[in-house]
């Protein structure tokens, strides 16, 4: 089990054994169910009243189940809103995601280099028109953003869920560039080839 940082930076990751038992318990949740320790798991535990508070709201974010948000939607939001940050980390990990979710193994790529002329629908390039607002131009939001939004079906509960998705991966996509965070080797091709079948 790969209990250090991919490419050392200047801020090492602990060790997976020497990280508080509830921490390690949700670490090795997530390898049971991945077959593999995301990097930002271990990054992030140097700090374990911060990992806490971080997964907290993450997940409160992105395995909510009310709302008209796919979990397709959501990694999309994160995918094009990190490239537009350019984290590498998110990109490649959230992409991974995007493509799993959505069965399209070309879809994050598109999203992450130009959602406006990927294979999405035009509710999707509503919500990431409103997302990328939010990522690159939050103070101009205005009453004008709604109605768009409004016409494919969101609540304002579901724009809510939008923009705290990107805001929240803002912060993420600052401390994974800031630290070098680097994205696991897995996450290249999760939801580009078919998986063996056993």
């Amino acid at each position: 089990m790969e209990t250090r940082p991919l490419n050392p930076t200047r801020y090492a990751s602990p060790a997976l054994e020497d990280v508080p038992d509830d921490i390690r318990e949700k670490i090795l949740a997530v390898q049971e169910k991945a077959g593999f320790v995301p990097q930002v798991f271990l990054s992030l535990a140097r700090r374990p009243a911060e990992w806490r508070a971080f997964f907290a709201y993450h997940d409160a974010l992105m395995l909510k189940e009310d709302g008209s948000l796919s979990k397709g939607d959501r990694e999309m939001i994160v995918t094009a809103t990190s490239a537009a940050n350019q984290c590498l980390y998110c990109v490649v990990a959230h992409g991974a995601l995007l493509r799993i979710y959505e069965k399209k193994p070309l879809v994050a790529d598109q999203v992450a280099i130009n959602y406006r002329k990927a294979d999405i629908t035009p509710r999707q390039r509503a919500m990431l028109d409103f997302a990328m607002k939010v990522c690159q131009r939050s103070h101009e939001i205005d009453e004008s953003d709604y109605p768009p939004l409004h016409a494919h079906g969101f609540s304002d509960e579901d724009i809510w869920d939008i923009a705290a998705i990107t805001a929240f991966f803002g912060l993420s996509n600052r401390l994974a560039s800031f630290s070098g965070m680097q994205p696991n080797p897995e996450f290249y091709l999760m939801g580009r080839v078919p998986k063996s079948k056993a």
